[in-house]
């Protein structure tokens, strides 16, 4: 196999498999592309109020499912000297607290907070539906009931038709007389909800309850709202018992599904639940993240997020070095700047980075500038080359000390930042800048040093761009798409920029030359 083939193998592989990871961590685990993408988050609090009578308490409260469209971020359960169990049953989740004994009022809290993830459609449950069980109605009651739906049945077509007529029926503002019947004028919603259910086991059809919120912020005191869902054969479909509108509306949450009770208290009197609501905004790389590290998926256990927060950080710089070769190899290869040293322009960007632009090349330009003319002064000494650079490096360090003295007497905080320069690279670039002002002259000098210095800029306005600073820690897969890039760019050998440009010149030369 010949090189450029293997090169071409080895580029496609380490492309593909960047990007694939990219991908999946996208779609799969739902890490945002942006910085600026913000997901609203929900919480939730259930209060429960009840007056203990002194016997022992035990109090049951149904929790919402999770959903696959939803994530729970976290759940608490507070309750002053109460011990806390989770039960699992037929038809969901349940909490439970007791306490040996409990006199007068008593409350305990449920906090629960979540979000939706938008990339995972919504799905209908399910779950097989039971034989509806026939209701027992007395003789009066079954008559109404059975006229209502012979007329119901005869607007209907299907199970879903058939409830969405029966419920508009219901809530028809002219009652008939079998309607006012069956609705009892002063029966409350829950009644309502009930009475629907019997009416469509009367019909036939397998129905239950569901209750929800609204998520609404800064709603208080509210209590969960009754839909009804029907089994129409292939499916469960939500209907609002009100308008008989079908599906779930928006930002609703499903709290519970089928007729066991919200709230069971053993050894308590006059007990109540009220739900209150509040919204807030939060980072989705943050929730990503974090559920991503409670559900451990591997890709993040076993990632830079699993490090302390001071090792997060200084890989933050670390990984936006990629992105400075792939500039420097572009601005050599491609345009054909040259630079001083190969990556010396990288550690001057990640300087510029901790000084801000306009102070860094200031202090840039003094420090080498100085050190160029003591340097000169070295020369004449007939030094030897290791005792050279070393007393380049100190007088590096003592231009550096002098200008953080001097700016902090003059009260110029941002000068002192000169310290965060590598004071190593700066006495080995005043060194070769030397070196090449006596072999090749001054001119040499000024392009070599203004292209570091260019090439130093661009590196920092990308480094420094916060999609670029969130893709990189975020996306560190991005070092195999900028490997393969820069494996691909290593096999260019064609006419850089600056050289196009130079023979121009000389072309348009020969033009004028043959008039």
């Amino acid at each position: 196999m010949q090189a450029r083939t293997r090169l071409l193998v080895v580029v496609i592989l380490t492309l593909c498999f960047g990007i694939g990871l990219i991908l999946y961590k996208h779609l799969a685990l739902g890490f945002p592309l942006l910085p600026y993408d913000k997901t609203f988050v929900w919480t939730i609090e259930a209060k429960i109020d009840f007056l203990a009578q002194g016997d022992p308490v035990i109090v049951t409260f149904t929790l919402p499912p999770e959903e696959p469209n939803l994530t729970f971020m976290e759940e608490d359960f507070a309750s002053p000297d109460y011990g806390y169990s989770g039960l699992a049953s037929p038809t969901g989740r349940r909490a439970q607290w007791s306490k040996r004994t409990a006199t007068g009022p008593q409350t305990t809290y449920y906090r629960l907070s979540l979000y939706e993830n938008d990339w995972i459609a919504d799905q209908p449950p399910s779950d097989a539906p039971q034989s509806p069980m026939q209701p027992e109605f007395d003789e009066v009651f079954k008559t109404a009931a059975v006229t209502l739906l012979d007329q119901v049945r005869a607007k209907s077509a299907n199970p879903e038709t058939f409830t969405r007529e029966l419920i508009k029926t219901l809530n028809s503002t002219s009652p008939s007389q079998n309607q006012r019947l069956l609705l009892n004028d002063h029966a409350d919603a829950e009644y309502k909800t009930n009475l629907i259910v019997n009416l469509l086991a009367l019909e036939g059809l397998s129905a239950r309850v569901v209750r929800g919120l609204y998520l609404e912020d800064g709603r208080r005191r509210q209590s969960l709202t009754n839909f009804v869902e029907v089994h129409d054969g292939n499916q469960w479909i939500l209907f609002d018992q009100d308008t008989g509108v079908s599906g779930k509306p928006d930002n609703f949450l499903m709290w519970q599904r089928g007729g066991q009770s919200l709230l069971d208290v053993v050894g308590g009197t006059n007990s109540r639940v009220s739900f209150s609501i509040i919204k807030n905004v939060q980072s989705t790389r943050n929730l990503v993240v974090r559920s991503s590290m409670n559900k451990q998926a591997g890709l993040i256990d076993f990632s830079i997020y699993s490090l302390p927060i001071e090792q997060q950080n200084a890989f933050k710089m670390i990984l936006l070095l990629p992105i400075g070769a792939l500039i420097v190899v572009i601005m050599r290869l491609i345009i054909g700047i040259r630079t001083s040293g190969t990556f010396m322009p990288i550690l001057i960007a990640l300087a510029l980075i901790q000084t801000t632009l306009v102070t860094g090349i200031i202090m840039f330009l003094i420090v080498v500038s100085t050190g160029l003319f003591i340097r000169s002064y070295l020369s004449r000494l007939n030094l030897l080359f290791v005792a050279r650079i070393s007393a380049v490096i100190i007088v590096v360090i003592a231009i550096m000390a002098s200008i953080s003295i001097i700016s902090h007497k003059l009260g110029l905080s941002q000068a002192m930042t000169v310290t965060l320069f590598p004071m190593i690279i700066l006495a080995w670039t005043i060194e070769r800048m030397s070196v090449l002002w006596e072999e090749d002259g001054p001119r040499e000098v000024f392009i070599q040093g203004g292209g570091s210095l260019l090439t130093a800029i661009i590196a920092y306005l990308f480094m420094t761009n916060r999609i670029v600073e969130y893709l990189t820690f975020n996306f560190p897969e991005l070092m195999l798409v900028n490997l393969a890039l820069i494996l691909i760019l290593g096999q260019y050998t064609g006419y850089r920029l600056s050289e196009l440009y130079r023979f121009h010149s000389l072309e348009r030369r020969n033009d004028t030359s043959k008039r």
